[in-house]
């Protein structure tokens, strides 16, 4: 996995941290270079997001909790779920939009 120096002002929760882990995981077992291309755009989107906390959209049918969503751009199957009011900005779960994100977001209260 190629780890990247968390930038201070946001954070993965250790949760959103294994999120990542296993994305790359499961994309290197065939092409570890894509991994890192992934893993990369994941890191650019919470860079956009700490600086745009107010741009993802609230879903308020997958969780009653304060979080918003979004979507990574170059890969959009990938979400961030974070909580835009945390200092640093807590990213709390970076999933694959085919999981069953209701789910996982109540397991994670």
């Amino acid at each position: 996995m190629a780890h990247r120096q968390a930038i201070s002002e946001f954070a993965f929760t250790s949760r959103a941290k294994l999120d990542l882990f296993e994305i790359w995981s499961c994309i290197a077992k065939n092409n570890e270079q894509a991994a890192n291309r992934v893993e990369s755009a994941i890191f650019d989107a919470c860079s956009f997001v700490l600086k745009n906390p107010l741009m993802g959209h609230v879903r308020p049918d997958l969780t009653s909790r304060p979080v918003r969503f979004w979507t990574v751009t170059r890969y959009p199957n990938y979400s961030l779920v974070y909580l835009p009011k945390t200092s640093p900005l807590e990213i709390i779960a970076v999933l694959h939009g085919k999981r069953n994100v209701r789910r996982i977001l109540k397991q994670r209260q």
